[in-house]
């Protein structure tokens, strides 16, 4: 059990959308969740040491360090959450993990699967969490605890998306169109496939597609760009089939993450865009599809909010995810998604690769 005189702290490294959206989150996670420790921006690091000092004065850090390593390497640390590039991760899990410090690593852990797995086996004896921060929505909370009551039966077809449209235009986001882990399936499309682990079940098989779209992004083609677009027809392991797809150049689409399920008895369905839905539907009501509004007992709606439909937004999915780390830390309960939810979601990437190369249905 956790004691260090009730006061957990954190060092950040990354200070740009992600490390801003994780220092805010830390300052009231503890409050929201009535954990009953301090949460203590101890230290910053950055791609420079004016960076780290700029993010210190903007959001309230103790300390700025030189860089990622000393900051790893510090025994001011207590928890460690990287935000930082993919090409990072794999290194800094390692330094955190050889000073014992628990980490909370951003999505998609690794650059392929090989790092994934060693960041798996270096991190397995301290607390651990993946930055999957979709699944945390009070609603997406209900459907799978109507999905784990059987209400709509047996889940028989899914269907997930995650559709945005911010390389539609490609100025100042030249990086992204270098290197698989920047690319649809190493970006977006593991959105989509953690929500269909966790809601669906296991997936066991693929078969799939990529494309780049040059001419959405007005360039001329160039055939060392990464993936614009990826889908995929899955197959469960309980039998059920399904859809997943992600694009980062579908016009108008902001924050496109949807999915669909259908049971024996019913079916759910939600938007992203309007996340504090759910829809539900009962075999045989001629009505239609009922929507639910998010509430408390919903997931952890009731740290925001007592009143039904009131809702919670992005931020607050943060810091539903940093309670999680948190209450791991604290040993409340293990951590959720973790490193090894991470690996499996890498799995499913891989065998998606591997299909689109091989024109074939592959096994994951």
């Amino acid at each position: 059990m956790w004691d260090k005189s009730k006061i957990i702290r954190v060092g950040i490294i990354g200070g740009g959308y992600m490390g801003k959206a994780h220092a805010v989150a830390a300052r009231v996670a503890s409050a929201n969740a009535e954990l009953g420790v301090e949460i203590r921006l101890e230290g910053v690091a950055a791609s420079t040491p004016e960076s780290a000092a700029r993010y210190k004065e903007k959001y309230g850090f103790r300390h700025a360090f030189e860089s990622a390593e000393s900051l790893l390497q510090s025994d001011q640390i207590d928890a460690v959450i990287i935000a930082s590039p993919q090409s990072t991760h794999l290194r800094f899990v390692e330094l955190a993990a050889k000073t014992g410090k628990a980490i909370l690593c951003e999505k998609s852990m690794g650059r392929d699967i090989a790092e994934s797995q060693s960041i798996v086996k270096l991190a397995s004896h301290l607390p651990n969490l993946v930055g999957y921060n979709y699944i945390q929505t009070p609603a997406t909370a209900l459907a799978k605890k109507l999905l784990d009551e059987k209400t709509i039966g047996e889940i028989i077809w899914y269907r997930g998306e995650h559709h945005e449209d911010f390389l539609v235009n490609a100025d100042c986001n030249e990086w992204r169109k270098v290197g698989d882990a920047n690319g649809t399936l190493g970006d977006l499309m593991p959105h989509p496939i953690h929500n269909a682990l966790t809601l669906a079940g296991p997936i066991t098989a693929v078969i799939a597609d990529m494309k780049q779209h040059s001419n959405v992004r007005n360039e001329k083609a160039n055939p060392d760009a990464n993936d614009d677009q990826v889908q995929c027809m899955c197959s469960f392991a309980n039998g059920a089939n399904g859809f997943i797809s992600a694009s980062r150049v579908a016009h108008g689409k902001k924050m496109g993450l949807t999915y669909e399920v259908h049971g024996t008895k019913g079916a759910l369905r939600f938007d992203q865009e309007d996340q504090n839905s759910l829809h539900l539907y009962r075999a045989n009501q001629d009505a239609g599809f009922q929507r639910i509004l998010a509430a408390p007992g919903h997931g952890q709606y009731a740290m925001f909010c007592q009143g039904p439909g009131h809702g919670t937004g992005y931020q607050d999915q943060i810091i539903i995810e940093q309670v999680a780390f948190y209450q791991a830390i604290l040993g409340i309960k293990p951590a959720s998604p973790s490193f090894k939810d991470g690996l499996e979601v890498m799995k499913v990437c891989t065998a998606i690769r591997q299909s689109y190369q091989t024109q074939s249905w592959t096994v994951v």
